[in-house]
């Protein structure tokens, strides 16, 4: 049974013209993991990305202590197979803190992603569909923030909201969502003096219908990839905030929090400032690397 049926699947996966639209959108996904497949680093940062979703959501089962277990008895104690990554300088074990932090450090991420994701497709698409005053005065605002380095701008947001997590993905959003809406308008631009743009008007279509069925679903695919590389800047930027004291705070396993701990205790006990520090460093690596395969597949220039 599995050789006869084995052939036909292949068949109807490689099939020149496709039959159904089904048909057609699984191609093209099988296309597309091969694709993204053959860039070993893309799948490297895949792989780990999939691993620290991982460690996220078993965090407390895989987690040797708690991350908030205190024994000054124990206090920088240094790699070993009681305390695999160390401790800081509350005795509290660092491993433990790292992979509760993955939870905190994707909560932000994901969140943030989500929030700008739609805001600066709408506000770009809107501008670039319709033009004149309202472009004008929406890409002014774009301007005025993107200005300003994403971090600075953070700073600001989250000094005048207070610090706190929530917070701080309010201000991840608002410095993050700028160069979302730009990316949409220029693509925008391109598609609404298409031929295919110019025949739903002339049958009638509505501009709400045609920026919803049209437009937004060919940007989809360039705002998807610029979301995945910011991912690593807003990695950064939030570790940065929780470095200053902006973002999560203590007792809170954050990365940047434990990095700004830990920084006094550099020459003595290297690995309470080493570990998140590297934690922060493969977890951008990872996002940068899956976000260029993923470009790659996505991209409709990529030969």
């Amino acid at each position: 049974m599995n050789t006869t049926n084995t052939p036909s699947l292949r068949g109807w996966l490689r099939a020149p013209v496709p039959a159904t639209a089904t048909q057609a959108r699984v191609q093209q996904f099988v296309l597309g993991w091969k694709r993204f497949a053959a860039n070993r680093s893309a799948l490297a940062g895949a792989v780990f990305l999939l691993i620290l979703v991982l460690v996220a959501w078993l965090a407390p089962v895989i987690s040797p202590y708690s991350p908030f277990q205190q024994s000054l008895s124990t206090r920088l104690l240094p790699p070993s197979a009681a305390h695999w990554l160390g401790t800081d300088e509350l005795g509290r074990d660092i491993l433990s803190r790292i992979i509760h932090g993955t939870r905190i450090t994707l909560y932000i991420a994901v969140l943030t992603a989500v929030i700008v994701a739609p805001v600066g497709l709408i506000v770009g698409t809107l501008a670039g569909y319709f033009g004149g005053w309202l472009d004008l005065v929406l890409m002014r605002i774009v301007d005025v923030f993107l200005a300003f380095p994403s971090l600075i701008l953070a700073l600001a947001f989250v000094t005048a909201l207070g610090p706190g997590i929530e917070n701080a993905v309010i201000a991840l959003s608002l410095s993050a969502w700028p160069p979302i809406a730009r990316l949409a308008r220029a693509e925008t631009l391109t598609i609404r003096k298409s031929d295919y743009v110019a025949a739903m008007r002339m049958q009638g279509a509505s501009n709400l219908r045609i920026i919803l069925s049209d437009v937004v679903p060919m940007c989809l695919p360039s705002v998807v990839v610029r979301v995945t590389l910011n991912m690593a800047i807003v990695i950064l930027t939030a570790a940065g905030l929780g470095f200053l004291g902006l973002g999560a705070q203590p007792p809170s396993p954050e990365w940047g929090a434990m990095l700004s701990s830990g920084r006094e205790f550099m020459m003595n006990a290297w690995w309470v400032a080493a570990v998140p520090g590297i934690a922060i460093l493969l977890t951008s690596l990872a996002v940068n690397l899956a976000g260029d395969g993923l470009r790659d597949v996505l991209d409709p220039r990529h030969d």
